[in-house]
């Protein structure tokens, strides 16, 4: 566990929280939430702590099994919204999303994807 990269130990021990509590009793999944949190269930949003644990404890299943894998090389998937100003144009959303790799002891990112968050607000 001591050489296992920090992301990687956080990550592992977040899931398998969180997958304790939501096979156990999903009530408590509100902890690991703000009011802000906003998922999407198969097209369904829901934001909030208390839309969000009402969504999930009326899932049609008590119980799931489960295989998570992970890449052998213990990969870090980063997310990162903002915004940004190009030239003249108006300032734009945006989100990025990044795999990070530890290669030969230094991180590098290996796979990325950019999003603009344009809006037609005519």
């Amino acid at each position: 566990m001591g050489d296992e990269p920090f992301g990687e130990r956080t990550g592992s021990s977040f899931v398998h929280h969180h997958d304790q509590i939501f096979d156990d009793d999903r009530t408590p999944l509100g902890a690991l939430q703000i009011d802000a949190s906003c998922p999407t269930w198969e097209g369904q949003r829901c934001q909030g702590k208390a839309a969000i644990v009402e969504k999930l404890s009326s899932l049609p299943f008590q119980k799931r099994q489960r295989s998570i894998t992970a890449t052998p090389d213990g990969c870090i998937l980063g997310m990162i919204v903002g915004q940004l100003k190009a030239r003249e144009d108006p300032i734009m959303g945006f989100h990025q999303i990044f795999l990070s790799k530890n290669i030969t002891d230094a991180w590098v990112c290996t796979k990325a994807m950019l999003r603009l968050a344009c809006h037609n607000f005519s």
